[in-house]
């Protein structure tokens, strides 16, 4: 059977209304238009809907379970339909972002914050992953855009729209008692003669650093690698040589007691 969702609110009306003109003038319909209406209905389900009297409209069994079941639909579509109107205006919906744990840890918190603040029916979730991953991901459709650092040595990215939002510099880090602590800047020279934390080579620290070691004509000696920020500060803070960080992830080393000035 095929009913439109006009029909369905047609007979809903009559239904509430008792009455073909009451109805047709609640919907803005005329009355003849209204009453065609219905008997195309009743054509299609194979059955009466109403006993129409002189004095009133009174719906059969078959016009009360119908009447029923038109209500629900007309409740679930029209619910979707502003969900959808939702979705098309910002209000409602999925944002799925990818980001690098660093930047999903300091920079996302207080933006997501206030984004929900404005919007909070929309379902929000946030996937940490490396760099690689996180472009693939973007690629994939698995996530709508990500949050991450774009290298020049990194793969190419020309099939994706990049927008910068920030820019930062590396600073250095290294215990309180380190002989740096008594310099304003370090130079990436400088690191040539110490023991040296490294990240990761699936990082995108790292990239920035053996890019920055490579233009510096510096060559490090790399006494531990290691993947997050949180290890490399441990590293450091227990002596066992110094490191380069991003700035904006300076506040997750903080529990190590570190000190930082920032590479020229």
């Amino acid at each position: 059977m095929d009913l439109t969702v006009q029909q369905l609110r047609v007979v809903v009306a009559v239904h509430d209304a008792g009455s073909f003109t009451t109805a047709a003038e609640a919907l803005l319909l005329a009355q003849s238009s209204l009453s065609r209406c219905v008997l195309e209905v009743e054509r299609k389900l194979g059955v009466a809907l109403f006993e129409r009297t002189t004095r009133r409209l009174e719906p059969t069994a078959e016009g009360r379970e119908f009447v029923a079941i038109a209500r629900s639909t007309l409740a679930t579509f029209d619910a979707n339909l502003r969900h959808f109107a939702g979705f098309l205006d910002g209000r409602r919906g999925q944002v799925r972002v990818a980001a690098l744990p660093s930047l999903a840890a300091i920079l996302l918190p207080s933006i997501v914050s206030t984004y929900q603040r404005g919007r909070p029916d929309v379902e929000l979730s946030i996937e940490d992953a490396l760099a690689t991953e996180v472009l693939d991901r973007v690629r994939a459709g698995v996530v709508d855009f990500a949050v991450t650092v774009v290298s020049a040595v990194a793969e190419p990215t020309d099939d994706l729209d990049v927008t910068p939002v920030a820019t930062d510099r590396f600073c250095c880090v290294f215990p309180p008692d380190h002989a740096f602590a008594q310099l304003d800047e370090v130079a990436w020279a400088d690191l040539a003669g110490e023991a040296f934390i490294a990240f990761d080579r699936t990082t995108s620290i790292r990239q920035h650093l053996d890019r920055a070691f490579a233009e510096s004509g510096t060559s490090p000696r790399n006494a531990i690698e290691a993947r997050n920020i949180s290890a490399v500060a441990g590293l450091v803070a227990a002596g066992l040589g110094v490191s380069a960080v991003p700035g904006l992830v300076l506040p997750l080393t903080r529990f190590a007691g570190l000190s930082h000035r920032p590479l020229g």
